[in-house]
């Protein structure tokens, strides 16, 4: 460990892949005795809207490789946007992340549900997961993410210039129209994720149930994976092995890991201001039943 940590960071970068393929094959050995179910073992795959929880499934996901040969440490992250530059990936970038990815890999990804996207994704060499959160609590994350937490991020600089958390926030809620980076307001940032809704093979993940209902949603997501994967495993040994997994201080941007604090925080402005570009989000999602909120 001592050693590892003592390591130039371009070492480390080389190194990589060659842990990574070691351990894998560890694993492999680990669980021999475990037969590969019909069409291979698949690839474990978060999806998550951004400020909802990515780093939780991420580490709900690689508790599996305590009871199967999954592996260790996430293969790669993918995102559409770059976050120090803002600039967009395009679809072939997209595909060829996926293409990538090989049985008994768990990866992380803000992954857009385009149509090629759910094509290559609602397919059985996975088995992916989307989590999202309450949009309002999304805007409050994201306005402390940027401002406080990400100093390389490529809006960091505009809102630290924005006079207060009040101005911030409504920026959060309705984008910046007239910016050379694209930043939508966040019912359309939301939209580009729409479609994974609509997928049965994509389980759903209300963050905020992982909060409060921890062990019921870990027996869906166990379920999900238990209709493409079977198992030896007891159900107990394999939920506890999600369970102890979950450890927010390795979390590099966990904050507070609380629900509902956009009440603190939403002035009857931001409220407005929100209805208007989604509402009817906050409808669809279950959040509300109007926007009488």
């Amino acid at each position: 460990m001592i050693l590892w940590l003592n390591t130039p960071m371009t070492l480390k970068s080389s190194l990589r892949p060659i842990v990574y393929q070691t351990e894998k094959i560890a694993q492999r050995i680990r669980f021999a005795s475990q037969p590969a179910p019909r069409n291979d073992w698949p690839i474990l795959l978060g999806i998550s809207f951004p400020k909802s929880g990515t780093h939780l499934l991420d580490q709900i996901l690689l508790g599996f490789s305590k009871v199967a040969p999954f592996s260790l440490r996430l293969t790669s992250f993918f995102s559409h946007y770059e976050g120090e530059s803002g600039r967009k990936l395009g679809v072939d970038e997209m595909l060829a992340w996926l293409n990538s990815l090989r049985p008994c890999d768990v990866a992380s990804s803000h992954l857009f549900s385009l149509p090629e996207a759910v094509e290559y994704v609602c397919a059985p060499a996975f088995v992916p997961y989307f989590i999202f959160r309450d949009p309002r609590d999304i805007v409050v994350s994201h306005v402390f993410y940027v401002t406080d937490m990400e100093s390389s991020h490529v809006h960091h600089a505009y809102f630290k210039s924005l006079p207060d958390f009040n101005a911030r926030l409504k920026v959060s809620i309705m984008g910046r129209p007239d910016s050379d980076v694209e930043f939508f307001d966040i019912g359309n940032r939301f939209n580009a994720y729409n479609g994974w809704l609509d997928q049965p093979s994509v389980m759903k993940i209300h963050f905020e149930d992982l909060i409060h209902d921890r062990a019921v949603v870990l027996n869906q997501i166990i379920d999900h994976f238990l209709r493409r994967v079977p198992l030896r495993a007891p159900r107990q040994l394999i939920l506890e092995s999600l369970e102890t997994s979950i450890n927010p201080k390795k979390s590099p941007t966990f904050r507070s890991g609380k629900t509902g604090e956009w009440k603190k925080y939403f002035t009857d402005d931001h409220k407005k201001a929100f209805k208007d570009v989604a509402g009817d989000l906050l409808i669809k999602l279950g959040y509300e039943k109007d926007n009488n909120w």
